[in-house]
């Protein structure tokens, strides 16, 4: 007797053989669709992704820091510039880096700058930019950001947490170019770069505030 199994017109066999087509079929649909969506979702993102550069002009990359206890000396870098990327309009996945040129720092005192690139601080010759990279950015309230990243500075790279300030974005009229505005600040130590390190805190403050304001705009 033969089995129904082997009958090549069996109706078992043959509804079992289109079922099996059918699950195919609908498996195949379904990873297209998947595909799409996952091609659609990367091109959305990549179309948006957009890199803002500083305009050295309207930016500004400032310090302040203590002497002998009571009285304050600032200073800001004049050469220095920042990259920003962002695929969201809120900035809230923003990422940036920040290069600044340390014999280009001013204190107003033409003989202070020179000894702050000296051996004794800086050694701007060894060691001639300060880097600063972010790894993630925290939404707290509003506007108001944490920004994490690591900090290079004379050698030595540590990671630093800063407040960031998104101000908001409008038009220059002038160029009509789309601009964008951050405000960061935080409290560095010296100390952990062994920037200065044979003077004490009594004479020069360890803690270094930052102050920065910077004016973006898309890159071209």
């Amino acid at each position: 007797m033969i089995s129904i199994c082997e009958q090549n017109d069996c109706f078992y066999c043959l509804n079992e053989k289109y079922i099996t087509i059918i699950q195919l079929l609908k498996q195949k649909s379904n990873m297209k669709k998947i595909s799409l969506s996952i091609v659609v979702l990367l091109f959305t993102v990549t179309a948006f992704s957009q890199t803002w550069v500083s305009d050295l002009s309207h930016s500004r990359l400032g310090f302040s820091i203590s002497h002998l206890a009571i009285s304050t000396v600032t200073g800001n870098f004049k050469q220095f510039e920042v990259k920003a990327t962002t695929a969201k309009a809120d900035y809230s996945d923003v990422k940036i880096e920040v290069t600044a040129q340390i014999a280009s720092i001013n204190t107003d005192d033409e003989k202070r700058d020179a000894h702050l690139n000296g051996d004794d601080f800086f050694d701007s010759k060894q060691f001639p930019t300060l880097n600063f990279k972010s790894t993630s950015v925290k939404k707290i309230k509003d506007k108001n950001y944490k920004l994490l990243g690591n900090l290079t500075m004379h050698g030595v790279t540590k990671p630093v947490v800063l407040n960031l300030v998104f101000v908001g974005k409008t038009t220059n009229p002038m160029n009509k170019k789309e601009i964008a505005v951050f405000k960061v600040s935080g409290i560095l130590k010296r100390s952990d770069f062994g920037v200065g390190s044979k003077y004490p805190a009594a004479m020069v403050g360890n803690e270094v505030k930052l102050i920065a304001s910077v004016e973006l705009s898309p890159a071209s």
